[in-house]
């Protein structure tokens, strides 16, 4: 669902900022190309700046052909504004979580349900298997879908201990207004969420709307969803969260091939190091969390049991709503894969 000096916010799909440039369609060059990009980033913070460095290079390489332009703090709004100003052409294309993906193509969503993946290197597995189809069915939708990245671990943040799904359901839980999967959920576990944007979350954490959230710790830190406003977190990840960048492809066919190539040589490294920095800076954030007074509350393995028979509901549920039979099954094949090849 995100995340030194101060990292961006969800900094798996800000990371990604670049990296969907490689491998634009051809045309004929323009004169001088500008993409506009929205970035839930903070200015200033690491992710803004390593994404502003690279279109800096990405400028120089092209002789200032190709600039990218990057619109931090959310001030296009959240995602779903995004979306929508890149298919009014206000916006060339964004950095954004599933939620943003989903919202071009839902299926993708079967990449990141809850309780699937027992690890990020299962999810990794499976995710490589099936990335390249999404990126035709982005094709298909007008879009050019970058490499995939992290987001990472999402796990419930809250000021209450929570040591059972019954003390889950007494906090009022934040609920992104726009996840179809989590509200799926949250339905099958019986809890009431609030609605809200991420923009929001902060604000009503500390008006006391709502004492729960839930998120990556990189987020969580970057987002400001940290003490007194929280003070647990569930050692249970619910999910592992993901992104990418999102760019119109009447943008991408405004570049030469000559550019593209210049292009790619930049964003492979960017995106590659960015995405070790997610994983790296995750952990990072949990041992921040930990100093400010967060305390991680093993999780009981009931609760584990009822989280993870309640996913196995919604999966099914959503077929067909979301994704289809055949998806599904082949994440679940890719899986059973993994897991055979690294049983010990």
């Amino acid at each position: 669902m995100t995340f030194f000096d101060k990292p961006g916010r969800f900094a798996v799909s800000l990371g990604l900022g670049l990296a969907a440039l490689a491998g634009v369609a051809s045309t004929a060059a323009a004169d001088t190309i500008e993409l506009r990009m929205a970035t839930l980033a903070p200015s200033g913070s690491r992710w803004e700046k390593t994404l502003t460095d690279g279109g800096s290079k990405v400028s120089k390489a092209t002789d200032g052909r190709v600039t990218i332009k990057y619109y931090a703090d959310a001030s296009q709004g959240d995602e779903r504004d995004y979306i929508g100003k890149i298919d009014a052409g206000s916006l060339d294309g964004a950095a954004v979580t599933s939620v943003g993906l989903a919202m071009i193509e839902p299926s993708i969503k079967v990449l990141e349900l809850p309780m699937m993946f027992a690890s990020v290197e299962e999810m990794d597995y499976v995710r490589k298997k099936m990335w390249k189809s999404f990126q035709k069915k982005f094709e298909k939708k007008g879009y050019q879908l970058g490499d995939a990245g992290d987001v990472g671990p999402t796990y419930f943040l809250s000021k209450e201990k929570v040591e059972s799904l019954a003390d889950l359901k007494k906090l009022k839980i934040w609920r992104w207004s726009d996840d179809d999967v989590v509200e799926a959920m949250y339905k099958e576990l019986g809890i009431s969420g609030v609605p809200l944007g991420v923009p929001e979350v902060e604000a009503n954490l500390t008006s006391g709307k709502i004492n729960a959230c839930y998120g990556p710790p990189l987020a969580s830190m970057t987002l400001g969803w940290t003490p007194p406003k929280v003070k647990y977190m569930t050692s249970m990840p619910m999910a592992y969260a993901i992104g990418a960048t999102v760019i119109k492809l009447d943008a991408f066919n405004k570049i030469s091939k000559e550019d593209q190539k210049a292009i790619q040589k930049i964003t492979k490294k960017v995106a590659a190091s960015l995405k070790k920095a997610v994983r790296k800076d995750n952990k990072e954030s949990e041992k921040q969390l930990k100093r400010k007074g967060i305390t991680v509350v093993t999780t009981p393995d009931t609760m584990i049991a009822e989280f993870t028979t309640a996913a196995e509901k919604v999966w099914k549920k959503l077929v067909g709503k979301l994704y289809t039979q055949d998806q599904l099954d082949k994440v679940l094949k890719y899986r059973e894969e993994y897991r055979k090849k690294n049983a010990k």
